[in-house]
């Protein structure tokens, strides 16, 4: 079996394609991302192919300070891929794409014999939309949403693949609600890099709320924000780690002081490990997250997180045994949630323990690449291709 794995960025296909280059599977990795950005993440070069010159337009608007060109520039940029990856891509059994980047590749791909999959890191676009705008018209503000092109690009990937493999029961629920195929949706929760991520020993004993998200309205912060303006807990502190988006500027001003802002950084980093070590809980209020990997991350480092319904937590947390789920929009639900946990420190500990478990059975990435082979096997068989 020879598989092709593409993905503009580095999203956890990168962690795909490491594992299946460990299987002796993989045929070749593309991606936007140049050879220096890939250094150190178990991939060999000759495994590589890069077109880093199509992420300019996004590094342009980055470094400028722009962030709306950035997101305007996705369009471009995933098309330029597409049409590049359409062009290069090698044969193989199995073309395993990220979405919005490769129909024509996909097309190509399924012409020459190919098993396709659209991998969706989260709800089905339209959902995620419908949501976004939701969220935006109840607080009043302009957010970035998908580009119409990309949301009809991606329901085209979604309709020529021939499966669409998500992380989590939440997300494949999206695909089933806009009437996608059940027998088309595959759930396989992502892993976590157990070498990379353990605790390094809490250091005192601040009650920490971390948030590890972008600070934007799709990551729910200003639910966690209402959430601790309305506790009074000696001895804590919130601390928020992601990029500041503009949609949410006015609503840090409104809890200016109430926060502790962490500057971005890398996912392959060691002071990202030592952040989450220094927590006492995670709080992940997400609007839409098809599954936040840093649930994993944080359980792998023994702390207990609070995450929302609309994250994929339904397939890591067991209620009460190493964190809690709480529905959307709802502050009073991580408040009370969050007073819990300060006010039983044994408990907490417990769950932290708990947490730690069930991070070591993903067992790191290994059950998540297991589930991806086994998919790819079952549906080159034979009697289980449906070609047109």
């Amino acid at each position: 079996m020879r598989v092709n794995v593409a993905s503009l960025t580095g999203t956890h296909l990168l962690d795909l394609a490491r594992e299946l280059d460990r299987a002796a599977v993989l045929e070749t990795y593309y991606t936007g991302l140049p050879w220096f950005r890939m250094r150190g993440r178990g991939l060999p070069r000759a495994r590589v192919r890069s077109c880093s010159w199509v992420l300019l337009p996004q590094i342009v608007g980055r470094l400028a300070g722009l962030p709306r060109l950035e997101s305007r520039a996705l369009w471009a940029t995933s098309e330029s891929f597409d049409h590049w990856l359409a062009r290069v891509e090698g044969p193989c059994d199995v073309l395993h794409v990220a979405a919005g980047c490769g129909l024509r590749a996909i097309r190509r791909a399924r012409q020459n014999g190919a098993l396709t999959i659209c991998d969706r890191g989260s709800a089905h676009i339209a959902v995620q939309d419908a949501l976004l705008r939701d969220e935006a018209a109840r607080c009043g503000v302009v957010c970035e949403r998908p580009d119409p092109r990309v949301i009809a690009k991606e329901e085209a990937e979604y309709e020529e693949a021939d499966l669409i493999v998500v992380p989590s029961t939440f997300a494949r629920l999206s695909y089933l609600q806009e009437g996608v195929a059940p027998d088309k949706v595959v759930t396989i929760p992502y892993g976590v890099r157990l070498e990379q991520f353990s605790s390094t020993g809490k250091r005192d004993d601040v009650f920490r709320v971390l948030c590890v998200a972008a600070v934007s309205l799709r990551k729910g912060i200003r639910y966690l924000l209402e959430a601790m303006s309305h506790l009074n807990l000696p001895n804590s502190e919130l601390v928020l780690r992601g990029s500041v988006l503009p949609e949410s500027r006015q609503i840090l001003a409104q809890y200016a002081g109430r926060f502790r802002l962490h500057p971005p950084m890398s996912r392959y980093t060691h002071e990202l490990r030592d952040l989450y070590s220094q927590a006492s809980v995670l709080v992940l209020p997400s609007i839409e997250d098809g599954f936040g990997m840093v649930m994993t991350e944080a359980m792998a480092c023994g702390v207990p997180v609070i995450a929302t319904t609309n994250t994929g937590a339904a397939d890591l947390i067991t209620e009460g045994t190493n964190g809690f789920i709480v529905p959307i929009r709802d502050a009073t639900a991580i408040r009370e949630r969050l007073e819990y946990l300060y006010r039983h420190p044994d408990e907490r500990a417990a769950m932290g323990r708990a947490a730690l478990d069930t991070a070591r059975s993903l067992n790191g990435w290994g059950r998540y690449v297991d589930q991806v082979l086994c998919t790819y096997r079952t549906r080159l068989s034979p009697a289980d291709r449906k070609r047109p």
